[in-house]
Order: structure tokens, then C-alpha cells, then sequence
């Protein structure tokens, strides 16, 4: 273990206790699906045979049953994945519980970036400790959690050998858990994709049987170039991810407010993936942040405005820059926010004129990439050329027009001390869109 990492007495035992299973747990969305069956092997079957003038109607008769016993054996395999696709997503909302047995080969395999196991026991007692459904659990951790975002692939054929075979189904997903054994209780974060070995078994009363699972992490095995695809790594890199996440941070500024609400879908290595929900900011032009803040404060005050403060700089000379605070988002069932009233009432009018309402629709998906320094545009402009060098590394795509410009983030108050936070942010394509995100 590097010398540069500073252990304290109780983070082995959480690093010890929490290698078995932080990954395997982890297994909760779905990207593309890789999967494994040949398509060239596989064979459709029509609806009519051709004519056969040199065979027996026995024969043909006899052929025309195989084919039709093999179609049949096709369509009950795909009936069945659909079931343990639902299955999945069962076991993802409830965080594993219950876990359902029967869908799991009693040997099957669990692979992740820092550990293996073997048997469904062993999953589920790692899950349970996790969730603080055991004793050590409840010492250990607290708050854990599980989103799904997709679960694809697990088409089926026949192969030209008459065999029926299932394309591995994948999920994509993100994990969290605190590790309440810590003092200052820092909250590790994964996110990835698990992918599922399936085979048939007409023994098992489902039909189908999950025989391997493996999970990878955006942080870590993601290849680059490679648009978006996995690879094994060496196990240090992930417990050296992990380690990162539960050292205690230094002294940080002070927010401006309470953050706008978002749902981590990537923390790839460099950057994230966040969806933002629609809102409403007030948004007015600006030459000095200080003098925007300022103006910004006066126009929101009694409004509960939130964090963080955005800014637009478009690549002209001639243009104006413009500073937003989002003033209020859109609940869950909601299309859109709603903008307070008496926002509504002052812009636009007297020592407010140039101060507008704007609705930012949503949900959006953005990537996001961070910076400690001073917001100041050499700074800003380089965080912004280094997460699109990143988005294409790992095949995603900005959103077309948003070249044009420089969106960025700050989170801290005007004149705080302590280590700074702002980012870059950058819309994405959205999903069928020609490269657009998974997610």
C-alpha cells in the first residue's frame, strides 16, 4: 500500500471488511450490452421450410417437428429472460432484499474490480453487511444505496449447431455508502456496469440461470478510446479508488447556498455525469463575478435561492457574460419548475430590468469536471479543453453548440477562504441521438 496514504486505525478494517463486497453490490444499471453469442452462428427459422422433392415425407415430417421443437425451446428461453430481467430490477430497488435465490446457480461466480467470490451465500452475506442487515453491517455503514438505470441485452438464438444461447445481460447502475465507522463518515461513491452470464437450464424450474457476474467501475475500467467499452485492471487501482474516497478533506469554503439537487449517473476518472433537473434561475449580464454576486444577492433575498452560481462566456469579444442562480427545480412528477412569484413581479422592472427569469429545461445530463483554483478564464477555459479531451476518451458526446461557449460553476461565497470549488459543465447528446450518452 503506497506510503502517501494515510491510514487510519480504522480504515484497514473498513477497507478489509468492505473489499468482498463494495463492488459486487454495485451491481445496479446497463450500457450497451456486450454480447457474446456470435450472430453469425445463430439462425433464424421461417415460417415455412423450402420444398424438399428428394426427401420421404417422413423426413420432412421429422425435420419439420425439430425445427418446430427448437423454435418453441427459443421463444420459452426469451419469455424466461424477460422474467429474470424484471427479476433484476426487483432486486436492485429492494437493494437485494429479498435476494432471489433460484434464478442463481448455486456456484456461480462474482468478479469485481478488487475482489472474487463464489456462491450465492457468500453475495448475500456480503450484500446484507452493506445494507446493515447484519451486526457488522450496522457498525460498519449506513445509508446505502443502490439506482438502476437500465438493464439490457440477453437476446437469444439458436446457433447453427442447434444450440440455444443468451447474449450476457448488462446493468448499469450507482452504488453509495457511508462508512459511519469513520469519524468524519465520508461517503464512497461507484458507479458502472455489472454484466451477467446466463445459460439455459431446463433442471431449474425458471428456465435460465445466472452463472456469472462481473462488475466494472466507470473510474477504472474504462478503456480509453475505445467508445466506452471495459477492461480488467490490476486490483490496486480500485482499492487506490477506493482509499480516495474515504481520506478525510482539509478546510473548505464556505457555499454560497444550498446546492441544486442532481443524480450521479458516472464518476469516471477526471470528471462526472450528473442528471439535473428542469428549474428556474434568475439570470442577468455581468462584467465582475463580485458585482454580479452582489446584484444577484439583492434582487433573491427572502427567495431561498440555491447553489451554485453559473455563468456563461461565450467565445466573442463583443458578447456579454451572464451569471444565473437557479431560484427553484422541478419535484419528481413535475415537467417543469415554477418560478416564485415575486421573482416574477421584480424582473425586468426598474433597478431589476436587466435581470431575467429564465426555465432551463430538463432533465438534462451533464458532465462536469472540477477545478480548486480561482475562477479566473485561463483557468477555466483549460478545465473546459480538458473534459471535452475527456468526453472523447471515453466515447461521449456534447451536446452541438455548446462549443460556442463556456459554461462554469461556482459554489463558494464571493471572498470565502479554504479550498475552492468550481467546475466546468458541458450537456450531452441525448441517448439515440448518434453517439448520444447510455444513459
Amino acid at each position: 500500500m503506497p506510503r502517501s496514504i494515510y491510514l487510519p486505525p480504522l480504515l484497514p478494517l473498513v477497507l478489509l471488511v468492505a473489499a468482498p463486497f463494495l463492488s459486487n453490490q454495485a451491481a445496479a444499471f446497463v450500457p450497451t450490452s456486450t454480447c457474446s453469442i456470435d450472430s453469425a452462428s445463430c439462425v433464424k427459422r421461417r415460417s415455412a421450410a423450402p420444398a424438399l422433392s428428394s426427401r420421404s415425407a417422413d423426413s420432412a415430417g421429422a425435420a419439420t417437428a425439430t425445427s418446430a421443437a427448437a423454435a418453441a425451446a427459443v421463444e420459452q428461453t426469451a419469455a424466461s429472460v424477460t422474467t429474470l430481467k424484471k427479476v433484476l430490477e426487483r432486486e436492485y430497488i429492494s437493494f437485494f432484499d429479498p435476494m432471489e435465490d433460484s434464478w442463481y446457480s448455486p456456484s456461480v461466480t462474482f468478479v469485481d474490480p478488487m475482489t472474487e467470490l463464489s456462491g450465492v451465500d457468500s453475495y448475500r452475506n456480503n450484500v446484507d453487511m452493506l445494507a446493515g442487515r447484519t451486526l457488522m453491517g450496522k457498525i460498519l455503514f449506513e445509508d446505502a444505496g443502490i439506482n438502476l438505470y437500465s438493464v439490457t441485452g440477453g437476446e437469444v438464438c439458436e446457433t447453427a449447431e442447434g444450440k440455444v444461447e443468451i447474449a450476457e445481460i448488462t446493468t448499469r447502475w450507482t452504488l453509495k455508502v457511508t462508512a459511519s465507522v469513520l469519524p468524519w463518515k465520508p461517503t464512497a461513491r461507484f458507479t458502472g456496469i455489472s454484466v451477467y452470464k446466463v445459460v439455459p437450464d431446463a433442471s431449474s424450474s425458471n428456465g435460465v440461470q445466472i452463472v456469472g457476474q462481473t462488475d466494472y467501475w466507470d473510474s477504472v475500467n474504462l478503456q480509453p478510446n475505445s467508445g466506452g467499452q471495459y477492461q480488467r485492471v490490476e486490483k490496486s487501482l480500485a482499492i487506490q479508488d477506493f482509499l480516495n474516497q474515504l481520506k478525510p478533506g482539509g478546510p473548505k469554503a464556505q457555499a454560497a447556498a444550498p446546492e441544486l439537487p442532481y443524480e450521479l449517473l458516472r464518476r469516471g476518472d477526471g470528471y462526472e455525469v450528473r442528471r439535473y433537473p428542469p428549474y428556474v434561475g434568475v439570470r442577468q449580464p455581468y462584467k465582475r463575478r463580485d458585482e454580479g454576486f452582489g446584484s444577484l444577492g439583492a434582487f433573491a433575498r427572502g427567495m431561498d435561492p440555491l447553489g451554485p452560481a453559473i455563468m456563461f462566456v461565450e467565445n466573442s469579444d463583443v458578447s456579454d457574460k451572464y451569471m444565473m442562480w437557479p431560484l427553484s427545480y422541478a419535484m419528481p412528477g413535475q415537467e417543469e419548475a415554477i418560478a416564485p412569484q415575486d421573482a416574477i413581479e421584480k424582473a425586468g422592472d426598474g433597478q431589476w430590468r436587466t435581470m431575467k427569469i429564465v426555465s432551463v429545461p430538463g432533465p438534462a445530463v451533464v458532465a462536469v469536471r472540477p477545478f480548486t483554483d480561482a475562477s479566473m478564464e485561463p483557468v477555466v477555459r483549460n478545465a473546459d479543453r480538458e473534459l471535452r479531451g475527456l468526453l472523447e476518451r471515453d466515447g461521449l458526446v456534447p451536446k452541438a453548440g455548446s462549443e460556442e461557449m463556456v459554461r462554469f460553476a461556482q459554489y463558494d461565497a464571493i471572498f470565502s477562504m479554504g479550498q475552492r470549488r468550481g467546475e466546468v459543465w458541458i450537456e450531452l447528446e441525448e441517448e439515440g441521438s448518434g453517439g448520444g450518452h447510455p444513459w
